[in-house]
């Protein structure tokens, strides 16, 4: 797959149930099967697809999802059920079910992609705990700049007029 074919495989991975997943008719067709063919060989080896590997969609799930692309209406041609959707364990085990070349070849680049989502979080989570030490950090030094300038106003305090007008937050 080139890099275009694979940036359209990434535009066809949704979170759903908190899970990174590709629809039934997204894989078909980049399978080169119809998806009722694919759903026919899962149908036929539901052992290999537990719960967290592959599940249907609820009708909130697939109505939520309609909204971000456009698809056709019920009894004009459209999906008459609700879509299964594939973890990435789940499109995994497809290569098992679908014995083609052209399975074998696209599992392979969805693999490579979800491993590349993987760390993209992964280095997502690394730069967020860094900034939060960098934060925390920079708190800590200025809370040390502040309380040594509060120390230098004190050895100051008896050489300036004690009517003057302080500058800032007046204690209480």
């Amino acid at each position: 797959m080139n890099q275009l074919q694979l940036s359209k495989v990434e535009e066809k991975i949704y979170v759903i149930r908190g899970y990174k997943v590709m629809l039934d008719s997204d894989l078909a067709e980049l399978y080169g099967v119809e998806t009722k063919h694919l759903n026919r060989q899962v149908a036929r080896n539901p052992d290999r697809f537990p719960e967290d590997f592959a599940f249907q969609l609820t009708e909130n799930e697939w109505e939520s999802l309609r909204c971000q692309f456009v698809t056709s209406n019920e009894g004009r041609g459209g999906r008459r059920y609700f879509p299964y959707a594939f973890t990435e364990n789940g499109v995994a085990m497809l290569s098992s079910v679908l014995k083609s070349t052209q399975a074998v070849q696209v599992n392979i680049a969805i693999m490579r992609i979800f491993t590349k989502l993987r760390s993209y979080l992964l280095l997502e989570q690394e730069l967020r705990r860094e900034m939060t030490d960098l934060k925390n950090g920079q708190n800590q030094l200025f809370r040390v700049v502040f309380e040594r300038l509060d120390g230098i106003e004190e050895t100051l305090e008896p050489r300036l007029p004690k009517n003057r007008q302080r500058i800032g937050i007046k204690p209480k």
